[in-house]
């Protein structure tokens, strides 16, 4: 039984003396990882996301809302070419509304989203 205790002890000695090697060589070895990735400043780097984003690639959609027939008199129009929709706006900069394509129909919508508007298109209008 003494020497299973002595055993047990030499045991676990071992293992955290192990563990704190393994742990202090880590240390060691991780600012060398950390410096050799940046080993070369004069590298050239690509653009950042902010770069990127700044000027997009995609090219800019162009719809025809020529059969969007009513318009809010006095409101400002902003095309979402994106969404195929019209926005409208106040004069004083508030929403007053939006007209949304859905299948063969353009619906129009107030500012609180509720459709007030349904106008339907001609067949040469749905190409």
């Amino acid at each position: 039984m003494v020497t299973s205790n002595r055993l047990r002890g030499y045991g676990l000695r071992t293992l955290s003396t192990r563990l704190t090697a393994t742990f202090a060589l880590a240390l060691l070895v991780a600012p060398s990882f950390a410096s050799a990735q940046d080993a070369d400043p004069d590298e050239h780097k690509g653009p950042d996301m902010h770069q990127l984003a700044a000027h997009p690639s995609a090219p800019p959609v162009h719809k025809d809302y020529s059969h969007y027939l009513y318009r809010p008199h006095g409101d400002r129009v902003q095309e979402q070419p994106d969404l195929d929709r019209l926005l409208f706006w106040t004069p004083d900069g508030k929403p007053d509304g939006y007209a949304q394509r859905r299948g063969e129909s353009v619906i129009y919508y107030d500012a609180a989203g509720r459709a007030v508007r349904v106008q339907r298109l001609a067949p040469e209008d749905l190409q």
